[in-house]
């Protein structure tokens, strides 16, 4: 039996007194100069969620959540859950404080801020849960309704196990689909998909060791060009991220082609890889 989300926020409150991580969030977080092409991925892993990232200017971060009871549980694994650690509070309540009073995340910058919500427990299930989760927020975010966009500070788009169906058909939603490489120049437009990732190592061969390919790079500024024509970002998973020659060549292969997102778990390097 799932503990009632009264339970669990007691258990929360509890677990803050006691834990830094859970107990790190602030009202109004420490920013640093926006870069809009950092992702953090797997942000809730940093010693302070979300925070860390905006400190280091990152301008989208990236938690996995599961469906537990009514609530909403961000971890990797299934044995890493901690009622503690909500979308909620790691995520949802920090970013509204962070907008509160402003036009977006960060004061000036035109761009917009993406929470993207990787699903790991069941679809159907999950995915309403969380949409039911953001109407609380949705001063905040972009929604789609009427067969508009209404633009907000921050979008949310769904990744994982997502739903595709439900999404499309939805006539009103908070959320958005995350595309895969095959669906770039198909039927699924921005208003649905504003959003292409894809694993770098089923797309490409090259992992950064000597010049990239000529057939590789052409292949890549085609898909950020693609993806661009139709109104979509583009992000890459699984480049290499240990610090050294290879990753700097494909982050400089990245931002020199446009790709929207370079993804990465070291806040530092990409932020100083990206003010250089």
């Amino acid at each position: 039996m799932h503990a009632p989300r009264a339970a669990v926020a007691l258990l929360a409150a509890v677990i803050a007194l006691v834990s830094p991580v859970t107990a790190g969030a602030q009202p109004r977080p420490d920013l640093g100069r926006p870069l809009a092409q950092a992702h953090a991925h797997n942000d809730y892993e940093h010693p302070r969620p979300l925070l860390d990232a905006l400190e280091h200017g990152f301008t989208s971060v990236e938690a996995d959540v599961w469906a537990v009871g009514d609530e909403l549980l961000v971890a990797h694994d299934s044995w890493e859950l901690d009622p503690g650690r909500t979308l909620h509070s790691l995520y949802l309540d920090p970013l509204r404080d962070a907008v509160r009073g402003k036009s977006g995340v960060y004061p000036g910058w035109k761009g917009q801020f993406q929470l993207l919500v990787d699903i790991k427990s069941d679809r159907p299930r999950t995915w309403k849960l969380l949409e039911r989760q953001l109407a609380e927020y949705a001063g905040m975010l972009t929604r789609f309704r009427d067969g508009q966009i209404e633009r907000g500070a921050i979008r949310v788009v769904v990744s994982g196990n997502r739903l595709l169906a439900d999404m499309a058909g939805a006539a009103e939603r908070l959320s958005f689909y995350d595309g895969r490489s095959g669906d770039l120049g198909g039927d699924l437009p921005a208003e649905l998909m504003p959003l292409v990732s894809d694993n770098w190592n089923t797309v490409f061969d090259w992992n950064g060791e000597g010049p990239m390919p000529v057939r590789e790079r052409a292949r890549l500024h085609a898909m950020v060009a693609r993806a661009h024509d139709a109104g979509q970002r583009l992000r890459f998973w699984a480049t290499p991220d240990r610090a050294g020659e290879r990753r700097t060549a494909v982050w400089t292969e990245l931002r020199d082609a446009g790709v929207d997102h370079i993804n990465t778990d070291d806040l530092a390097g990409l932020r100083d890889f990206l003010r250089s």
